[in-house]
């Protein structure tokens, strides 16, 4: 079967996602990104469902209204645990439930989800068709093209066909495999070789499901030449630390004819925002870490990440300071080094 000769219509909710990412994608760095971006489509860190079911759930899912489309991923097993944190999602307001099947870690795998749950898909299609009898948003599953020694294509493709009989319709494929033992999960990131050619395979083969690929996407042309075989991309560390990067996304991918922000409007907003969040008790180093990069390239940019990292842990540090951030650009010679 031939591939798509044509880049997916823009109305496509998976043409272009963030990763989740753990430590990292919170609802203070989603709401940033959306500052960049209307249309992308955001995601949680991984939330373990013992974390909503017994921990802090609303300091776990709480977010703000601007975020959407925004996208709740668990961390879990257990189907009866999985349903019932799904249908508390719904309640919440998330548009997705993405369920984790690709993290690497120690701790993950001791809690017997993330990656090695490929080795058990008709364990993950009982949990997809526990879920989807909770929700009535999307179910999705984020994984590997492998683990271990089982990398070979069939192994991937017998995993999404049983998930895909339970009623998944998106598979968001990171296309590495993943060494269980041995290797770290940021090297985990880095080190297994990157097999596009096996997502691009699977949407050969399952025309009717959408596939979103994610892995090494660090520009817009690579992730243009992706659409044209898969129906979306997800990036991640890009985005994350080169988020500016995010700006562009609306135009090149959906068509938008109005101007992304510029990063002053945006840091603008962001001070607003850290102001109102600092009235109900966030400290403002909770905010700032996220937009270190906003000024990434841009002359006196490691000025502003300088005293953005000096600053915000002093406990007197408030939202002046990512202005005063902005000014410390202002006062360096034009010439100075991003």
């Amino acid at each position: 079967m031939s591939t798509n000769s044509v880049i997916p219509e823009p109305s496509s909710p998976w043409r272009f996602c963030v990763a989740p990412m753990i430590d990292w994608t919170d609802r203070h760095c989603r709401y940033f990104m959306r500052q960049l971006s209307a249309h992308v489509r955001l995601y949680t860190e991984m939330i373990t469902t013992g974390a909503i079911l017994h921990g802090d759930r609303d300091r776990h899912l709480r977010f703000d209204a601007a975020e959407h489309p925004v996208a709740l991923q668990l961390g879990g097993s257990d189907p009866a645990a999985l349903a019932a944190c799904a249908e508390i999602g719904q309640q919440y307001g998330y548009d997705e439930i993405n369920l984790n099947c690709g993290c690497p870690s120690d701790r993950v795998q001791g809690g017997g989800f993330g990656a090695c749950l490929m080795r058990e898909p008709a364990l993950v299609a009982d949990a997809v068709r526990a879920m989807r009898g909770a929700t009535s948003l999307p179910v999705t599953v984020k994984h590997r093209i492998g683990i271990d020694d089982s990398d070979e294509y069939d192994f991937m493709r017998r995993f999404v066909d049983t998930v895909a009989n339970a009623g998944c319709e998106v598979f968001i494929v990171h296309a590495r495999k993943a060494w269980l033992q041995g290797l770290s999960p940021k090297e985990n990131r880095e080190i297994p070789p990157l097999r596009y050619e096996a997502v691009q395979r699977l949407k050969q083969e399952f025309p009717q499901l959408s596939i979103v690929i994610n892995g090494g996407l660090r520009s817009h042309e690579v992730c243009a030449e992706q659409l044209q075989h898969l129906d979306g991309v997800m990036v991640g560390r890009e985005a994350y630390e080169n988020p500016y990067f995010l700006a562009e996304v609306d135009a090149r991918l959906f068509g938008t004819t109005t101007p992304a922000m510029t990063r002053d409007a945006v840091l603008e907003r962001m001070t607003q925002y850290a102001a109102h969040q600092l009235e109900h008790g966030v400290a403002v180093k909770h905010i700032t870490r996220h937009i270190l990069g906003l000024y990434r390239g841009q002359p006196g940019g490691r000025a502003f990440r300088r005293l953005l990292s000096e600053r915000a842990s002093r406990p007197d540090s408030d939202a002046d300071l990512l202005r005063a951030a902005r000014e410390a650009m202002d006062a360096l010679p034009s010439a100075a080094a991003a």
